[in-house]
């Protein structure tokens, strides 16, 4: 297995950012592959054309970004193909907030916000939620025309306050992005911590680097991902299970960073999920 360094994630990243969505996908396909994802050949149909299999309300009028439909029908799609490893809803066609029905739980963007003109249309198109609806991710209804708009989570921000918040800054790097908290976890050697000391977050930005992708907010976690040789590393500040997780493609990889963080992994380190698959 030819070693890949992670901390060199930005610069594949920027030039992704860079260029249209064909180069985005390819980011996303040769990162699934990294990590062991190969397609099935037998994909379930998780996407519905009928509005009435959504959980909310679906406005005819306004259009779907076309990066929503050119991921849905990548061959690589590893969420369509296996949709047990992300635990999440697809909203197909994309359903809106604020919900008239009262189904869907988020609002609208207030009038103040960073994302659109107070004189815009002030609602939010929902297309993926978290498994029990505790977050929903969707763009800006006034951004829908948008070939690739960016992405916004409902979630609480850093002052325990409820909104939208910025996640991805395109649909497009929102799938690579939740490939990255997904994937690993699945196919990776795993270890993790519930508590860390401070010196354990310095000697962490000290030996990798950040992956570039905005803090990944999920079920009130606040996740910042870091890359080394083989391996990445979650450090969570916000309420998830543990404060930091290292997934390595190779187990030796994590044995490597073991050492450069000085840190014992009190419950050692686990066999890839995929290996009893």
């Amino acid at each position: 297995m030819t070693e890949i360094d992670y901390a060199r994630f930005p610069e594949r990243l920027a030039h992704a950012r860079g260029a249209d969505t064909a180069a985005r996908w390819e980011l996303l396909r040769s990162f699934q592959e990294e990590w062991g994802y190969e397609p099935s050949g037998d994909r379930e149909r998780v996407r519905t054309d009928d509005a009435d299999e959504t959980s909310g309300p679906v406005d005819p009028t306004l259009a779907i970004p076309a990066a929503l439909a050119e991921w849905w029908d990548l061959p690589f799609n590893s969420f369509a193909d296996q949709p047990r490893l992300y635990w999440t809803h697809l909203e197909w066609p994309p359903t809106i907030r604020p919900d008239p029905a009262g189904h869907g739980v988020c609002g609208a963007l207030p009038p103040d916000n960073p994302f659109v003109g107070p004189e815009e249309d002030l609602r939010v198109c929902v297309f993926m939620a978290e498994y029990q609806y505790g977050n929903e991710w969707g763009y800006p209804a006034a951004r829908s025309a948008l070939a690739d708009p960016p992405v916004l989570v409902a979630a609480e921000d850093d002052d325990g306050k409820e909104g939208w918040m910025l996640q991805s800054h395109s649909v497009s790097e929102f799938f690579l992005q939740l490939a990255v908290n997904r994937l690993p976890e699945h196919f990776g050697w795993t270890a993790g911590e519930s508590e860390i000391a401070p010196e354990t977050v310095t000697r962490l930005r000290a030996h990798l680097s950040p992956l570039g992708l905005l803090p990944w907010r999920e079920l009130g976690a606040r996740s910042e991902y870091f890359g080394g040789p083989d391996v990445i590393v979650r450090h969570d500040t916000g309420m998830h299970d543990l404060a930091l997780t290292a997934y390595g493609r190779t187990e030796e990889a994590v044995r490597a960073l073991t050492e450069s963080l000085g840190i014992e992994w009190s419950e050692g380190i686990g066999e890839p999920a995929s290996h009893g698959v």
